[in-house]
């Protein structure tokens, strides 16, 4: 069994909490547990399933289970899957726990961190009259209580320094000490499909703390780049992140992903990664048309996601579906079964100008491995067009 980093191998920065000993030792407890459900336990439901309960199914029913809410059905009093699936529940309750015990104990010295670094500056823009969507307000999304939007005092930064140094531990540092795979994944994707494309605007929607923001400032230094959120909690610490690790050139605004004030044809990137799948479903379209909106001709809208359910046979379906269920992931499902291609070319984007591919970290595998699933890099979009064809230039390859 492969090891999962060790918790004080993250990223180092100002807005970082401070871990004691035994509240580290918590997080690699987690990140042991996590790689001992995805190598240890995961392979034996395949086995259990292979094994016994497709037989049992096929005697009672006539037939395999022939999708994943069969395959659910058939699974659900199984003692390997019930194994699996507690180990995993419980992880992600620990996670939650062990990161607010941390974060509450020092709300109040990340809440005047945070407000020293954004003091003065206008790269951080938050709208208190915005209000912020039901789907992401009324959700406790990965258990974590309140969910990005929660706040429990003034200029609060609890949940996203909860979510910065708990993802490290949930995922066993495998997106990286700066928990950024996704954005390098992009970045990566771009160099390798598009090395001539030369940025002016990027807009990153649903950026949360942005993690998935600074690649792509680090790729293209030249380029003006916005990162959009509902939550204003993730902004202001994703802000002070930001300048703690040197980077004051990235405009944090508090907008809401369909509808944003910035101009129509003005940028050649706009992104999301790892965002689609916490959307409301009736959302989703609106995501795709803003984004349509927004680009100028020869500029490229793409989304990172894991990969959709099609493709994938019932029992593949039913163990990524795990979120779903058990996660507070209410949106996963669906999202999982939406055909996103489709989605864009409501939105006006051309069929011949639409792409689905995969991507990888640089310096990663040819996936980025979750909790034994892989690969989870799906990325889908399009570009931009006039009158039909694919503007070329110092913004398009």
């Amino acid at each position: 069994m492969s090891l999962p980093k060790p918790w004080h191998e993250i990223g180092q920065h100002q807005m970082l909490p401070q871990l004691t000993h035994d509240e580290l030792v918590r997080f690699d407890m987690i990140g042991q547990l996590n790689t001992f459900a995805a190598q240890r336990l995961a392979p034996r439901v395949r086995t259990a399933y292979e094994t016994r309960v497709v037989n049992a199914w096929r005697m009672r029913h006539g037939h395999a289970p022939k999708d994943r809410h069969e395959v659910a059905d058939a699974m659900a009093p199984d003692a390997d899957y019930r194994s699996w699936s507690l180990v995993r529940r419980n992880t992600m309750e620990m996670r939650q726990h062990a990161g607010r015990r941390v974060m509450l104990r020092q709300a109040r010295e990340l809440r005047d961190r945070a407000a020293a670094f954004n003091a003065g500056a206008n790269t951080l823009q938050l709208d208190e009259s915005l209000p912020v969507p039901r789907y992401v307000s009324a959700v406790d999304t990965h258990l974590m209580p309140g969910g990005y939007a929660a706040e429990h005092l003034q200029g609060d930064v609890v949940n996203p320094a909860n979510y910065d140094a708990g993802l490290f531990a949930t995922v066993g540092g495998s997106a990286g000490p700066w928990n950024d795979a996704a954005g390098r994944a992009l970045v990566n994707w771009l160099r390798e499909q598009h090395p001539n494309f030369r940025p002016r605007r990027i807009v990153d929607l649903g950026c949360g703390v942005g993690h998935n923001t600074l690649p792509l400032r680090a790729a293209y230094p030249q380029a003006e780049i916005i990162a959009i959120d509902v939550a204003a909690p993730m902004l202001r610490y994703g802000h002070a992140r930001a300048r703690a690790l040197g980077v004051d050139d990235v405009l944090f605004r508090q907008e809401d992903a369909t509808h944003t004030s910035i101009a129509s044809g003005s940028c050649d990137l706009v992104y999301t990664t790892m965002v689609l799948h916490e959307t409301s479903h009736d959302v989703l379209p609106k995501i795709m048309v803003e984004a349509q909106r927004l680009l100028r001709a020869g500029g490229l809208t793409i989304h990172l996601e894991q990969p959709p359910y099609r493709g994938f046979e019932p029992f593949e379906q039913f163990m990524r579906d795990w979120d779903g269920r058990y996660n507070n992931e209410p949106f996963w499902s669906a999202m999982h079964e939406t055909f996103v291609p489709e989605l864009l070319e409501r939105a006006g984007f051309a069929p011949q100008r639409i792409f689905e591919s995969r991507c990888s970290a640089a310096g990663a595998g040819s996936a980025q491995e979750d909790f034994g699933r892989a690969p989870s890099w799906y990325a889908v979009g399009a570009w931009q067009t006039a009158d039909g064809f694919a503007a070329t230039g110092e913004h398009g390859s």
